[in-house]
């Protein structure tokens, strides 16, 4: 079997793959498409910081407040995503095919509906929204022209994280690979030519994500369209249905959790980082930034063992999940060590990357990215855990693992800390929350492993 999957497979064939492939060549090959589109998709979002970052200070702040309004698309899409392509691979390994297209189709125009409400939500509100997200005023004007334009494309990016993640879940991600890595090259080919080139500034961010991501929307579109996905997506098999919607979302809301609560968390980061001044914010933005793509490995990796938890457990194969699971740990502690390790180490090489003008934003920058990057080897841990609950249907645990690290552990520490500590209250509060995530997770982890065979019995 070739490392990426790409011959178009019948619905027989890619149920003996999913099934009696080595879970270790199946999860990498499912892997390295995932892990590529991560990476990519961090990457172009990394690339309006850079670019953004060269206007000032104020300007890269802007991208931290906006930032917080990307994550709540991304919590519509990967709630939805990730909702319906855990129950499209929990039907496709019980070979409930029909009911698996139902889904996808349900969910796809149900994303572009709430996308739809949001970017009218927004627009009509987009004053008071941006300092909900955290911006002071010195940012404000920045932050308007660069979220009133991304608001645009909300229904799009939403609907983009359904079709890609369901890609992902009949086992065909490099399809939905190729639609990510187009407008990513398209982003950052843009960005530089309408900030600079023709002096937009960070409208023409703005405007080259979001017409990036379009063409992603379209390339992904095409492939249900070609019939190059096992699956089908059409207006005629959307049923409002409740079954539908109670699986997808009670599975999808760790995802929401865990997207929501980025959301929040990064306004508390803003607001509490605002008292310190705009270079707070503009280090504190540049740390996530940087964090998120580090990280964005994982959770590629991560997406690549999912579907194989889930094909597993729909056709009652415990065997499987626990090699899958083992071998998904193992690579990701392993990897997240080398890559805190190197965060670690080039700290303040990385933040001069993004802002050399201003030595203050990356004092502030390196101690904390050195201090989360610590801790990567304990959240690799969280993050193989909660993808498991999630892909098997354990939504309660999935959703306790998804609300500890941003909600549970994170907001105390954001209130907390910065009052008693400082600047430094904002830079502990995130290792602290992913130190007291694994430690909750073990005891989540432990209390499933035992009882999983009677757990699948009753509920595969």
């Amino acid at each position: 079997m070739s490392l990426i999957q790409t011959k178009r497979l019948s619905v027989e064939e890619n149920y003996k793959r999913m099934i009696e492939t080595p879970v270790s060549r199946l999860i990498t090959s499912l892997s390295v498409p995932t892990i590529i589109s991560m990476l990519v998709t961090t990457f172009y979002n990394m690339a309006d910081t850079v670019f953004v970052s060269r206007l000032g200070a104020q300007a890269s702040g802007a991208v931290g407040v906006v930032f917080a309004l990307m994550a709540i698309i991304q919590a519509i899409g990967m709630t939805l995503g990730m909702g319906s392509g855990n129950l499209v691979s929990r039907l496709l390994g019980a070979r409930e095919d029909e009911k698996a297209n139902q889904v996808l189709s349900t969910i796809f125009f149900t994303a572009l509906g709430i996308g739809g409400l949001l970017l009218i939500g927004g627009l009509s509100f987009l004053t008071p929204f941006m300092r909900l997200l955290g911006s002071t005023e010195t940012i404000l004007p920045y932050a308007k022209d660069y979220g009133g334009i991304i608001l645009l494309g909300a229904p799009i990016m939403a609907a983009s994280f359904v079709m890609n993640t369901n890609l992902r879940a009949e086992g065909n991600a490099a399809l939905g690979m190729r639609g990510i890595v187009v407008g990513a090259v398209l982003n950052v080919a843009l960005d530089p030519l309408l900030i600079f080139g023709f002096k937009m500034g960070i409208k023409g961010a703005a405007i080259a994500t979001v017409f990036s991501q379009f063409v992603s929307f379209l390339i992904l579109l095409s492939f249900y369209f070609r019939k190059k996905s096992i699956l089908t997506l059409s207006l005629s098999k959307f049923r409002f249905e409740g079954w539908i919607y109670r699986d997808v979302i009670s599975t999808g809301m760790p995802a929401f959790y865990r997207q929501g609560l980025a959301s929040i968390s990064m306004v508390l980061l803003n607001k509490g980082s605002a008292p310190f001044g705009d270079t707070a914010i503009a280090a504190m933005t540049i740390v996530s930034r940087t964090m998120q793509f580090m990280g964005s490995a994982l959770i590629g990796f991560g997406q690549g063992f999912q579907p194989v938890a889930g094909f597993s457990w729909g056709a009652k194969r415990i065997d499987r999940l626990e090699g899958a699971f083992k071998f998904s740990l193992l690579v990701g502690v392993m990897g997240f060590f080398i890559i805190g390790t190197i965060g670690f180490i080039f700290a303040p090489t990385i933040m001069r990357f993004f802002i050399k003008s201003d030595p203050e934003v990356v004092r502030i920058g390196a101690l904390a990215m050195r201090l989360q990057s610590l801790l990567m080897p304990l959240q690799a841990v969280n993050i193989i855990i909660s993808m498991m609950f999630q892909s098997v249907g354990q939504s309660a645990q999935a959703s306790f693992t998804a609300l500890s690290r941003q909600g549970l552990f994170f907001i105390p520490a954001i209130l907390i800390l910065p009052p008693i500590f400082g600047i430094l209250g904002i830079q502990l509060s995130q290792p602290i929350a992913d130190f007291l995530t694994f430690i909750f997770s073990l005891f989540l982890f432990a209390n499933f492993w035992r009882r999983k065979e009677d757990i699948c019995k009753r509920k595969c």
